[in-house]
């Protein structure tokens, strides 16, 4: 069945414009608790990151929930994965994240988490999108749901991330510099990081509504670049606005990505026996990654761009660690979703274990130059499906032979196809990548 509402990762658009509006989130709210209830008592953790309309939307959604029965605990500001994790511990039936992630503060989306902290089974969303087109109605006063807040839930949260390293660890001597992206780390990432010993100098954990992800944050590296050398810090480590991406910067101020920082996880594990299997990246993932794990002996799967696609071979798999090169990093050994205080604290544990700096630990790591161009189309004919991008497609891949690779893919939220070329000679992958791109154009006219 064909969603209607529901995306690859929740609901997400711009505020004020049908679907993230307040009435929407009203229906949304009533319709989740209805879905919820039939699996028995129905308790919804709500959360949410720093964005000003969280404050309305979570609103409309405590009034939808309880309208359905549902009794709802409010989070306030924190990471997506934490409320994925409290979920779990809490015992409820869901949990629900008001937050667009990466993106401005004009767009906001509701992320939901199953009672055991993973994203909702598809059945589940097509009820509550089954309920969304049918008249809303409340339940009788008696059985309307209670709310209450958990005021302890940034402390629980911090211990669950200390608690992923081994008991009597301690970053004593380190320093490092945090950018929190004004987002929904500020509190709780600089509290886990010196509670562990580390000397933290914290960036951007002065939200105002408006500020998340303002020229800061894992998608702008540049002010922690420059914050790392300035300080003469060890490395930077920077979140995106709900707290499930991560990107890094080591001693020099360069930036060391989430493939980067998925082979420093995966090595690190594999050395001490405890990869069980091998690792998920994604169709983006770059070719450099496959290759350096390929040397070490382990598996490696590309699985569609996306954590839940990752998420979902990882657990068909039994494998526990996966990512993107965006900086999503899956460590199940861990936890049930892409959570970036995981995957940092798993990064420096591998770096104090090797007793080596982040530039020297990513050096077994050459990645391959990769050229991405975005080609917009009309929306008509899908440009992929004609014979001259097919045969020159195959005709680069081949000319490649096996040190390098192509992908032709359509965007899911534009209209637009990405030509993205890697191999080991940069100036031919970008002849490549603007041959490849300048045919999708003609075919697209």
């Amino acid at each position: 069945m064909t969603r209607k509402y529901f995306g690859t990762d929740g609901i997400r658009g711009r505020v004020g414009q049908y679907p993230i509006t307040p009435d929407f989130m009203l229906k949304l709210g009533w319709a989740a608790g209805m879905a919820f209830r039939k699996m028995g008592a129905c308790k919804v953790l709500v959360g949410k990151d720093t964005r000003i309309s969280g404050y309305m939307f979570e609103s409309a959604l405590e009034a939808g929930l309880t309208s359905a029965g549902a009794d709802v605990m409010l989070l306030g500001p924190m990471p997506t994965p934490a409320i994925a994790y409290l979920t779990r511990t809490f015992h409820a039936e869901a949990g629900i994240v008001i937050s667009a992630s990466h993106n401005p503060h004009d767009d906001n989306g509701i992320k939901f988490f199953s009672g055991k902290g993973t994203k909702l089974p598809d059945e589940v969303e097509l009820m509550i999108e089954e309920l969304l087109d049918t008249p809303m109605t409340v339940v009788e006063s008696s059985k309307i749901g209670k709310v209450s807040r958990i005021n302890d839930a940034s402390g629980r949260y911090i211990e669950f991330c200390k608690s992923s390293v081994p008991t009597g660890t301690s970053f004593a001597g380190m320093k490092i510099v945090i950018d929190c992206a004004h987002g929904a780390t500020y509190k709780v990432a600089p509290s886990v990081f010196r509670e562990l010993g580390a000397d933290v100098v914290v960036l951007s954990a002065q939200p105002n509504g408006l500020n998340i992800n303002e020229n800061c944050g894992s998608t702008h590296m540049g002010p922690l670049q420059a914050a790392v050398v300035a300080e003469n810090a060890d490395l930077g480590i920077a979140f995106d606005g709900d707290g499930d991406r991560v990107q890094m910067v080591d001693h020099t101020g360069a930036v060391v990505d989430g493939d980067e920082l998925l082979f420093i996880i995966a090595r690190d594990l594999h050395e001490r026996d405890k990869l069980q299997g091998g690792v998920v990246g994604t169709l983006m993932s770059n070719l450099g990654l496959e290759l350096a794990l390929a040397d070490l002996g382990i598996p490696f799967v590309r699985a569609n761009v996306g954590d839940r696609y990752v998420i979902a071979e990882l657990l068909e798999r039994n494998w526990v660690v996966g990512g993107e090169n965006s900086g999503h990093v899956v460590c199940f050994s861990h936890t049930t979703t892409g959570d970036a205080i995981i995957a940092a604290l798993q990064v420096l544990m591998a770096l104090k274990t090797r007793d080596e700096g982040l530039a020297q630990s990513r050096q077994a790591l050459r990645k391959c130059p990769q050229v991405l161009i975005n080609v917009r189309f009309g929306g008509g004919a899908n440009p992929l499906e004609h014979a001259s991008v097919k045969e020159a497609s195959e005709r680069v891949t081949q000319a490649m032979a096996g040190r390098g690779r192509v992908l032709l893919r359509k965007s899911g939220t534009e209209p637009l196809v990405r030509v993205m070329v890697e191999g080991e000679d940069e100036t031919l992958v970008r002849g490549y990548a603007e041959e490849l791109a300048k045919l999708v154009t003609e075919v697209s006219a």
